[in-house]
C-alpha cells in the first residue's frame, strides 16, 4: 500500500492538497496520514479543525512513498518549524517529495530545490529563501516534477494531483478523466 503523509501548519491552504489526498485515498488505496508540530490539531485559513494522526517529530520515512508540505501563511510567520532535516533525509530516501504555494519555500530553505526544476507562486517567493536553485526555477502556473521533487503554485491544485501520482507511477485513463473534470472550468471563455 502507498503511504503518504502531508504536513499541515496554523492557517493551512485547506484547497491545495484536499483533491491528491481524496483521489489517492479512494480510488488508489493510499495510506494518507496528517502530521502538524507537536501533533496538535491545526485550523485551516477556511475554519476546518484538523487533529493529525501524528506529530511532525514522529515522522518516520521507512516505508514512506510521499511526504508533502501544504502551503498556508504560518511558513511565512517566522514561527514555522525547521523541516530542513526531514525533507534532506526523505530526499536521500528517494521518497517523492511535494510543496505546493509556501510549501515550496520549505523545500527551498531545506536545499530540495537547489537541483530540480521547479515553481512556486512567484520566482521572488523563493528568492527570499536564499536558496541556490533560482536558474531553475519555472515561470508557470502549473505544477512542475522533477527527480521525484513535485511543486506547484497555491492556484494548481489539479496538475499538481497530477505530477505528484504520476511521479509515484500511476497515471491512467480514468485519472486523465477525473482531472479533466476538475480543470474543466478553466476552460471557460474569457467574459468580455
Amino acid at each position: 500500500m502507498t503511504r503518504a503523509i502531508t504536513i499541515l501548519t496554523e492557517n493551512f491552504a485547506d484547497w491545495e492538497t484536499a483533491l491528491l489526498n481524496s483521489t489517492a485515498r479512494l480510488y488508489y488505496g493510499f495510506y494518507t496520514q496528517f502530521a502538524t508540530p507537536g501533533g496538535l490539531p491545526v485550523t485551516s485559513s477556511g475554519g476546518m479543525l484538523v487533529t493529525p494522526q501524528l506529530a511532525l517529530e514522529e515522522i518516520e520515512l521507512d516505508e514512506l512513498d510521499l511526504l508533502m508540505v501544504c502551503g498556508g501563511s504560518h511558513w511565512q510567520s517566522g514561527k514555522a518549524p525547521d523541516l530542513g532535516p526531514l525533507l534532506r533525509a526523505a530526499r536521500d530516501k528517494n521518497i517523492v517529495l511535494a510543496g505546493i504555494c509556501d510549501g515550496t519555500r520549505v523545500l527551498a530553505q531545506a536545499g530540495v530545490l537547489d537541483t530540480v526544476r521547479h515553481t512556486s507562486n512567484s520566482a521572488d517567493n523563493l528568492l527570499q529563501t536564499g536558496y541556490a536553485g533560482a536558474a531553475l526555477y519555472q515561470d508557470v502556473p502549473w505544477a512542475v516534477a522533477d527527480q521525484r521533487v513535485v511543486t506547484a503554485p497555491g492556484t494548481a491544485p489539479v496538475s499538481f494531483t497530477r505530477e505528484v501520482l504520476r511521479s509515484l507511477g500511476i497515471h491512467d485513463d480514468n485519472l486523465t478523466a477525473y482531472l479533466a473534470l476538475h480543470g474543466a472550468e478553466h476552460r471557460q471563455p474569457p467574459v468580455t
